[in-house]
């Protein structure tokens, strides 16, 4: 199993999409996920609070590289 990691922390749920988009393109698997900070914003409705970006480990330098360009 690989072992999944937090590239970056970002503020809403379509900046982590956006992100995420971005890492797809470049060919590394993500998933986006409410952090349980966030999990107590807007009424509990998964829009709000920060989101963190989830990568394999092994990805995470590619991750941290495709992010840091945009």
């Amino acid at each position: 199993m690989d072992e999944l990691v937090v590239v970056d922390v970002v503020g809403t749920e379509p900046e982590a999409e956006l992100l995420c988009s971005l890492l797809r393109s470049a060919g590394v698997k993500c998933t986006p996920r409410q952090t349980n900070r966030g999990a107590g914003a807007s009424d509990g409705l998964a829009v709000g609070g920060p989101h963190e970006i989830i990568v394999r480990a092994a990805d995470l330098d590619l991750a941290r590289e495709v992010l840091r360009k945009r």
